[in-house]
């Protein structure tokens, strides 16, 4: 049996928590990767997982093993990436996760250009408003907005995103239209569904910083579907411009506050530590990094 097959099915079993979910996306069953891991313990004398019904966890020396066994696939990969890299033609798959605002916006043309320049490569777009985990979810690269937590991924930062404030003619006619942030208390706000705090939306203006904490009777999950509850005179938004600006220089939506600038958003692209790019990897970076400069 091969044995680097057999780390790798242990290594993914370790981070997918079963030999089913260790087996996903790899043309094996899952007999063939508890095989994988019964092979390496009886090549080695010993147990590398405790097993139990419903989960798999590591004995003490199944924890050395895996850390190690990431150790040589990762120089595995490394190298086969270095061969890559002479050979410097990006091809293959790539796997890209952003929101769904940015995949439904501006994505969509950096990522024509980068396929034209490089037709070899396939690009899979996963769009999340949650974060996926780039080990478990068998991504590439991840695109995300908004504060990052502590994490080991590699993270490089993009232009902003700037947010604006407003309303449909129509609602701002019923409701009247807010002439100062603190004016928002007394307003229909609506914002993420998931919002698990009372909503804060944030502002600077002539007389420095100031916060408003502001309510809604309507809370949704996506970006676009706030835009289009924004459009039917429900309440007042405060989303990404790349997400309204049409609806603003058509009238659609009226922005709010221009003298007090609403906070930006900031957005990251994150990537595994510990790993040699490939050209695909390499490339795609540096086209989205250097055009999403351009055009910010």
């Amino acid at each position: 049996m091969d044995r680097l097959a057999a780390m790798d099915s242990f290594v993914r079993t370790v981070e997918r928590g079963s030999f089913a979910g260790a087996a996903v996306g790899r043309g094996l069953s899952a007999t063939m990767v508890g095989n994988h891991v019964r092979f390496l313990e009886d090549r080695l004398g010993t147990s590398l997982l405790n097993r139990t019904t419903r989960q798999h966890s590591l004995t003490e020396f199944g924890r050395l093993y895996y850390e190690r066994c990431r150790s040589i696939l990762a120089e595995v990969e490394a190298a086969e990436a270095a061969l890559d890299v002479a050979q410097a033609v990006p091809r293959g798959l790539l796997r890209v996760t952003a929101p769904v605002t940015l995949g439904c916006t501006v994505l969509p043309r950096l990522l024509a250009g980068y396929l034209r320049r490089y037709p070899d490569v396939k690009v899979d777009l996963v769009l999340q408003d949650h974060r996926l985990d780039l080990v478990a979810d068998e991504m590439d690269i991840a695109i995300r907005a908004g504060m990052l937590p502590d994490s080991s991924l590699i993270a490089r930062a993009l232009p902003p995103i700037r947010l604006v404030v407003c309303a449909a003619p129509a609602y701002l006619t019923a409701h009247g239209t807010p002439q100062e942030p603190a004016d928002l208390a007394s307003h229909n706000c609506m914002e993420f569904a998931s919002a698990a705090e009372p909503l804060q939306w944030r502002f600077t203006g002539s007389g420095g910083e100031s916060t408003v904490t502001v309510s809604g009777n309507l809370g949704i999950n996506s970006g676009q579907a706030l835009r289009a509850a924004a459009l039917e005179g429900i309440g007042i938004v405060m989303q990404p411009d790349l997400l309204v600006a049409g609806d603003l220089a058509a009238g659609r939506l009226v922005r709010l506050l221009d003298q007090h600038l609403a906070p930006t958003l900031q957005l990251h692209l994150l990537t595994l530590p510990n790993r040699q790019p490939t050209p695909k990897l390499r490339s795609f970076i540096d086209h989205v990094v250097a055009e999403s400069r351009r055009v910010s």
